[in-house]
C-alpha cells in the first residue's frame, strides 16, 4: 500500500507540473479553468492530507477507481504512467467492479442495438425426416421413439376431440397445443419424474408423458368430483402432486418466479433433479420473467426456462412485443447459458433439454432455452386467429413444417413404426378418449362447500358469511345455477 500511495503521488505530481508547463493542448476558451476532465479518469483517489491531494489540484479531475494488474515490474510501470501522460491510454489498468474487471478505452463506445447475425438455431431433423449431415443429438432408444412419437399422436387427438366438446357446448374452455406437441413430450422424454414441473397452460403432453391418463385429463376438462382440483379450476388447469406437476396458473409468467424458488431449494436440498418452467414468448414481456431470470442467475439455481416462441401472443406478433433477436439474447445479458433449436424437431428439443438438464444440475446453474415454432391452432375456444393471421401462413406451418409428420418420417426409416400401427394407435386412443368423457360427464360434480376448503386448516368466519351467502342465492335464484351441484 505505502508503495502504491508514493506511486500514485510521484504520478499526480509530475501530472501537475505537466499541466502547468502547458504539455497538454488543451487552452482555455474563454478563460477559466484549464485542466483536462476525462470521464473515467484512470488516477487513482489521492489521500486525503496527502501530498498528491495537493498535487491533484493542479492535475486530472476523475472519479473512477483503478489499479495496474499485479507482476508489473517498477520499470514497465515507469513507462506505462509516461505513456499515459503522452497517450492518455493505459490498455494495463481496469476498474476493479463486481462482477469482474473491466477494461477502459479512450474511445466511445455504445453496444450495437442488436448482433450483425441472428443467433443460429439448433436442428437435427430437416423437413423430410433425415437427420442432417453432421448433426449431433442424443441418441434415443428404439422403445423411447415409439413412445415419444405415440404421445404426440395422443396429444393431437385429444386436442382435437376436447376442442369439438367445447364447441358442442359439453365444457367451457379449451385450447390445443397442435403444432407444438415436439416441444411438450420429447423436453419432457429428456426429464427424470423427480424434477419438478411448473407448467404454463400449453404442455399437457408433459403430464401425459409422465403418466396422467386420459380419464384424469377427461376429469379435470369436465369438473367432477375425481377431479383434483375439485372443478375450482378452468378446463386445462392441470395439476399432479404424484407426477410433479405444478397446477397451471391463468396469470402469465407467475410461475416463473416460483421455478427459481423450488430449483433452490433442490439445491439447498443436494438433490439430483431440477426445476423446468415454461412459457410462451409474451410472457417475456411480464415483469416476472425478469426478476425470474435474475433471481436464477445471481442464485445458480438448477432451472430450465423453456421459451415456446411460437410467433403470437394471442393475437399480438412477437414483432411488436420486442425489436431484440427474439428470446435467447436475454438470458446472455442476465448470465444466463442459452440455446435456440428448433420447436417442431423432436430430436433436437430432447437432445437440447437432456444436456440443459445435466449442466443444470453438476453445474448448479440455470438454463435458457427458446423454441421456435408455431401455434397453428387458435389461442382458445375464445379466439378466431384468422382475424390476425392468414390462412396459407396457418396452413403451411400445419402442413409442411408439422412435428408429427417430420418425427413419424425419422422413426418408419429406422423400421421402428408402420401405417398398420399408426392406424391401430389412432382408432384406440379415440375410442379411450371418448369412453373417458363419457364416464366424466356421468360422474356427480364437487358439492357448494368445497369452494371454500383447502386454504385454511380452520375456515375463517368471512368465508363461512360468503358460503352461507352463496347458498341463501342459490336458493333464491335456482334456475341461475346448474342442478348438478349439490348444495
Amino acid at each position: 500500500m505505502a508503495l502504491w500511495l508514493a506511486r500514485a503521488s510521484s504520478q499526480l505530481a509530475r501530472r501537475a507540473a505537466a499541466a502547468t508547463r502547458g504539455r497538454f493542448p488543451h487552452p482555455p476558451r474563454h478563460g477559466g479553468d484549464t485542466r483536462p476532465w476525462f470521464l473515467g479518469s484512470a488516477v487513482p483517489p489521492p489521500v486525503m492530507g496527502s501530498p498528491a491531494a495537493a498535487a491533484a489540484v493542479g492535475g486530472y479531475r476523475g472519479f473512477c477507481s483503478v489499479r495496474h494488474f499485479t507482476g508489473k515490474s517498477s520499470s514497465a510501470a515507469a513507462a506505462s504512467d509516461e505513456e499515459l501522460e503522452d497517450g492518455f491510454t493505459d490498455n494495463n489498468q481496469v476498474l476493479d467492479f463486481p462482477g469482474g474487471k473491466v477494461a477502459f478505452e479512450a474511445r466511445i463506445n455504445f453496444l450495437p442495438e442488436s448482433q450483425g447475425e441472428r443467433i443460429k438455431c439448433y436442428r437435427v431433423l430437416d423437413d423430410d425426416g433425415q437427420t442432417i449431415s453432421g448433426s449431433r443429438f442424443q441418441e434415443v432408444s428404439k422403445e423411447m421413439a415409439r413412445k415419444m412419437y405415440s404421445d404426440m399422436v395422443t396429444l393431437q387427438i385429444m386436442d382435437t376431440i376436447f376442442y369439438e366438446a367445447q364447441r358442442q357446448g359439453r365444457i367451457s374452455f379449451y385450447l390445443t397445443s397442435h403444432g407444438e406437441e415436439a416441444i411438450n413430450v420429447a423436453s419432457a422424454a429428456a426429464l427424470s419424474i423427480d424434477d419438478l414441473v411448473l407448467p404454463q397452460y400449453r404442455e399437457p403432453g408433459v403430464l401425459l408423458w409422465r403418466g396422467f391418463t386420459l380419464q384424469e385429463f377427461a376429469n379435470q376438462c369436465f369438473g367432477n368430483n375425481m377431479d383434483y382440483g375439485k372443478g375450482r379450476q378452468m378446463p386445462i388447469h392441470y395439476g399432479s402432486n404424484r407426477l410433479n406437476y405444478f397446477t397451471v396458473s391463468s396469470p402469465i409468467a407467475t410461475q416463473l418466479p416460483h421455478a427459481v424458488g423450488a430449483a433452490y431449494s433442490l439445491k439447498m436440498d443436494n438433490k439430483d433433479a431440477c426445476a423446468i418452467t415454461y412459457f410462451g414468448d409474451g410472457g417475456t414481456s411480464e415483469g416476472d420473467f425478469h426478476a425470474a431470470l435474475n433471481f436464477a442467475a445471481v442464485m445458480e439455481a438448477p432451472v430450465i426456462f423453456f421459451c415456446r416462441n411460437n410467433g403470437w401472443a394471442i393475437s399480438t406478433p412477437t414483432s411488436e412485443q420486442f425489436r431484440s433477436d427474439g428470446i435467447v439474447v436475454r438470458g446472455q445479458a442476465y448470465g444466463i447459458r442459452s440455446i435456440r433449436i428448433d420447436g417442431n424437431d423432436a430430436l433436437a428439443v430432447y437432445s437440447a433439454v437432456h444436456a440443459a438438464r445435466e449442466m443444470a444440475i453438476s453445474e448448479g446453474r440455470p438454463i435458457l432455452v427458446e423454441a421456435l415454432t408455431y401455434r397453428v391452432g387458435h389461442h382458445s375456444t375464445s379466439d378466431d386467429s384468422t382475424k390476425y393471421r392468414p390462412v396459407d401462413e396457418i396452413e403451411h406451418w400445419r402442413t409442411a413444417r408439422d412435428p408429427i409428420s417430420r418425427y413419424r418420417k425419422w422413426v418408419q426409416g429406422n423400421d421402428w413404426w408402420s401405417d398398420a400401427e399408426e392406424s391401430e394407435l389412432r382408432s384406440r386412443v379415440r375410442q379411450e378418449l371418448l369412453r373417458a368423457i363419457q364416464v366424466a360427464e356421468r360422474a356427480h360434480k364437487p358439492p357448494v362447500a368445497e369452494l371454500f376448503t383447502d386454504v385454511y386448516d380452520q375456515i375463517p368466519s368471512n368465508l363461512c358469511e360468503q358460503e352461507q351467502l352463496l347458498r341463501d342465492t342459490i336458493m333464491k335464484h335456482p334456475a341461475d345455477y346448474p342442478t348438478d351441484v349439490p348444495i
